[in-house]
């Protein structure tokens, strides 16, 4: 009994520690072949042992160890132990350590005790969920709503992000609800169907196919109530003047505006109610729009926007103008014909349609051609010469309005024909009657106060007509100005001037021009005022 257990004491320590050795001597000479064990062999032949599940009790497994597996060095090659020593007999010794002993004379198979190892398969990638989401914020609150944004995760793990879901629970309770039943991939979502006044703590997570993410969470809970705002209409800038359209043609605009909660729209026209045949209107949660599929004149005025919340409000006006092409001049004449010239005079048109006359398109026709061309464009008046005409033609004349929309459909034509003469001109001198020219002085243009700096020359003027021709005297604060250097006065076509050369602070005080005549006298003045140097 006792070297039994022995024994199965021994066989472990072949099996775990002398057997790889061995094995990895018989892998050093690569060379050879398998080596033959040896001197344990040669004390030990396999005739006489036994196998390896009954040793006998006079060889102690100590013994084995230490003769069986010499170090490495001392194994000559395989070529020198010869035929005394056959490979099959060395792979018996410790096949009979290791493993249970085959039948005497049976070789063991090499493969058998030390198979090859085989290469490390790759890790599989681990199931990883997603990262939270980032930068979990409130973008705007209504009385039974809450819209969150937030950003994409960091890492979306080992499989590609299905979506988010959003959860929420009322302030104060731990049973959290889900927002949404599917994952969806927006980083917007808005809760609805809240109670107002209700706290609420919301929390969003990713979700992959490996599971759901750590939530990001809000930091507080948020209240549902609506944000007060104070309603503020934001008029374009190009609706702040007057909207001009032509007849016929649609007005499609929108006015954005603000307020919270939503305000009250409404829209007037001089004070009235809008003619819902002619104007339609359609208001948005922040903008209303002012349509006319066919603006008409009628339709123009002054439309007033009011916003309204809780008594406060805001207002803008939109003014349209409508306009047409005008109507043709009335009454147009020939007023004289002399020479190479002919003098035309018309009427403003009855209609002007809607918008202010810019001017007028004068055309001429001879008979002989027939053709019009355009003698005067953007005429501003209601009259006009018309010059270089040829001596033995006839001419017709016709004048079309124009306004912002355009030229008059219409022109008015004269009602007579203009025949340029072929006579001789005889010159014939025009007697000039006697006039008395006789006339007191009376200035024409006054002297203007003035102000000039020190050390510069300054003009004051004035213009005076009489006959016969006055005389002009200068004063300064009611004293003649005499030949004096400093003072240059001149007269010329009845403009009287006075330079004063390098004026000083001395040189201010009231100028006066005094023209006198043998018919009377007359006097301008004014104030001179000389400031220092800066």
């Amino acid at each position: 009994m006792t070297g039994k257990t022995t024994a199965s004491k021994g066989h472990p320590a072949p099996k775990g520690h002398p057997a790889p050795k061995g094995h990895a001597a018989a892998k050093g000479h690569a060379a050879a072949k398998e080596e033959p064990a040896p001197a344990p062999s040669a004390k030990h032949p396999p005739a006489e042992h036994p196998p390896a599940e009954h040793p006998p009790a006079e060889h102690p497994p100590a013994e084995h160890p230490a003769t069986e597996h010499p170090p490495a060095p001392e194994h000559p090659p395989a070529a020198e132990h010869g035929p005394e020593h056959p490979p099959d007999e060395a792979a018996a010794a410790p096949k009979a350590e290791g493993a249970p002993a085959p039948e005497e004379g049976s070789p063991a198979p090499a493969a058998e005790p030390h198979p090859p190892a085989a290469e490390p398969e790759p890790e599989k990638p681990k199931a990883e969920p997603p990262s939270p989401p980032l930068s979990l914020a409130v973008g705007e609150v209504t009385e039974n709503s809450v819209t969150l944004t937030w950003k994409n995760p960091e890492h979306t793990g080992s499989s590609a992000l299905d979506g988010y879901v959003v959860e929420f629970c009322k302030d104060g309770s731990t049973d959290w609800t889900a927002a949404n039943q599917e994952p969806f991939l927006s980083v917007r979502y808005t809760i609805r169907n809240l109670g107002a006044g209700e706290k609420i703590h919301i929390r969003v997570k990713a979700v992959n196919a490996n599971g759901a993410s750590v939530p990001a969470t809000l930091e507080q809970p948020v209240l549902i109530r609506e944000i007060q705002q104070r309603p503020r209409i934001r008029m374009p800038r190009h609706l702040r003047q007057t909207y001009v359209r032509h007849v016929g043609e649609a007005v499609n605009l929108m006015i954005p505006y603000q307020g919270k909660p939503q305000p009250q729209v409404i829209w007037t026209k001089d004070g009235q109610p809008l003619d819902t045949k002619r104007v339609n209107t359609r208001n948005g949660e922040k903008d209303t729009i002012f349509f006319i599929r066919e603006a008409q004149r009628t339709d123009s005025g002054k439309y007033e926007l009011t916003i309204r919340i809780n008594g406060a409000e805001d207002k803008a006006t939109l003014d349209i103008q409508v306009i047409e092409p005008p109507g043709p001049p009335q009454n147009l004449k020939l007023v004289d014909v002399w020479g190479f010239n002919v003098a035309l005079e018309w009427g403003p048109p009855a209609d002007n349609g809607n918008s202010e006359i810019k001017g007028y398109l004068v055309q001429k026709s001879d008979k002989k051609s027939g053709q019009w061309f355009t003698v005067l464009e953007r005429c501003t008046r209601t009259s006009c010469t018309i010059s270089d005409l040829i001596i033995g033609n006839t001419y017709s004349f016709r004048v079309f309005a124009e306004n912002a929309c355009g030229m008059s459909e219409k022109a008015a034509v004269t009602s007579k024909p203009a025949h340029i003469q072929k006579t001789k001109t005889v010159y014939q001198p025009e007697k000039i009657r006697q006039r008395d020219m006789m006339e007191p002085p009376k200035f024409t243009q006054p002297l203007t106060d003035r102000t000039t700096t020190r050390g510069y020359s300054t003009h004051l003027f004035c213009s005076v007509r009489g006959f016969p021709k006055p005389k002009i005297i200068w004063m300064k604060n009611q004293m003649e100005i005499r030949e004096d250097p400093k003072y240059i006065a001149m007269m010329a076509q009845g403009v009287c001037s006075l330079e004063i050369r390098k004026a000083s602070p001395f040189d201010g005080g009231v100028y006066t021009c005094k023209a006198v005549n043998p018919l009377g006298e007359a006097s301008v003045d004014c104030k001179l005022d000389v400031k220092g140097k800066m």
